[in-house]
């Protein structure tokens, strides 16, 4: 990879970071919510886009799904494609926050550390891990895609709870127990959190 980059030179843009969150008014981020299937990740990073959007602060969402349909379409499930999916999502939301967005990524990212790669692109503010926990038992419950009763039957290999494991985050900034904490309360917890960064911010200026 090495000999492959030797010829190649990064680009600085027209304008930088700093420039985008000034015109933009906030700090851009990374909320990178991880957990099992069935845990509430799609919901909750739909519900914090929302509510992010009220208040006039530039959002997108990366979800693991969607990503999936297509810059990641070319990728299974295997821990090595695991490990690029993840890769490429770390990647694309950097550039997003160098645009001074923030950016919320869904996506199980079951290993840690692939986890911990993702967060190495980022300062240690910008980047907060949610761990979404949920017990197996009630994410199966849930089982909104039918993806879980598939793996029993073993018509999916690899599936994250079942064939393959999930890695608990180590440390992660926020936990939310999605199965004791509707939707909104599990954003409003998100956005307490990011309302304290931002009162940080202000008085370090």
């Amino acid at each position: 990879m090495d000999d492959l980059l030797k010829n190649v030179t990064w680009h600085q843009g027209g304008t930088d970071r700093l420039v985008q969150e000034k015109l933009k008014g906030h700090r851009s981020r990374v909320f990178w919510l991880t957990g099992l299937s069935g845990s509430g990740k799609s919901s909750v990073a739909a519900e914090l886009e929302r509510r992010l959007f009220q208040q006039s602060i530039h959002t997108t969402t990366l979800d693991g799904d969607n990503l999936r349909h297509g810059l990641n379409s070319d990728l299974g499930f295997s821990p090595e494609a695991r490990k690029e999916n993840i890769r490429r999502l770390g990647e694309v939301a950097r550039l997003f926050t160098e645009a001074g967005i923030v950016v919320i990524v869904a996506s199980i990212s079951p290993f840690q550390a692939d986890r911990d790669r993702a967060r190495a692109l980022f300062a240690d503010d910008e980047f907060i891990e949610v761990y979404l926990s949920c017990p197996l038992e009630v994410c199966e419950q849930r089982d909104p895609k039918g993806l879980y009763k598939k793996a029993r039957l073993g018509e999916i290999a690899e599936f994250t709870g079942i064939s393959s494991p999930y890695e608990v985050p180590l440390h992660p900034e926020l936990k939310i127990q999605t199965d004791h904490m509707p939707v909104t309360k599990a954003v409003d917890c998100i956005l307490a959190y990011m309302a304290a960064l931002e009162k940080v911010d202000s008085h370090e200026k």
